[in-house]
């Protein structure tokens, strides 16, 4: 069993930044399809960025430009790094792995409910 383990999210200003960490606490992210979703109570699950297990990066349009997601795999952590912040991103944000999902994969994978393990989440709050 994997354990994911998010951290980062707080209350910023519009403008502002942040970076999400998502720490493995069991195994590696190694050849794992990965990434971070974010849910708005009441709305459907977004993909935001994700890494393939081929290396390759996806954004949704709604984040290109502003998010990056990279991993530091002696750290076993994946992080999302948040800038210039909108108050429509707002919400739960999870980190997500599945070693099952092979390349190409991207955002839309990584939202079905039988997608491999979830954290518990952590809040991003922009006013």
């Amino acid at each position: 069993h994997v354990q994911l383990v998010e951290s980062g999210g707080g209350s910023v200003q519009d403008g502002g930044s942040l970076r999400l960490s998502c720490a493995a606490r069991t195994g590696t992210f190694r050849r794992a399809c990965m990434g971070w979703i974010r849910q708005v109570s009441g709305k459907e699950r977004e993909g935001v960025a994700s890494i393939d297990s081929d290396g390759e990066t996806t954004y949704a349009d709604s984040v290109k430009g502003r998010f990056n997601i990279t991993e530091d795999s002696a750290k076993n952590t994946l992080y999302l790094h948040l800038n210039n912040l909108k108050p429509e991103d707002t919400a739960m944000y999870y980190c997500a792995a599945d070693w099952t999902v092979t390349a190409p994969a991207g955002l839309e994978a990584m939202t079905r409910p039988d997608f491999g393990y979830w954290g518990d989440g952590t809040q991003v709050t922009v006013s």
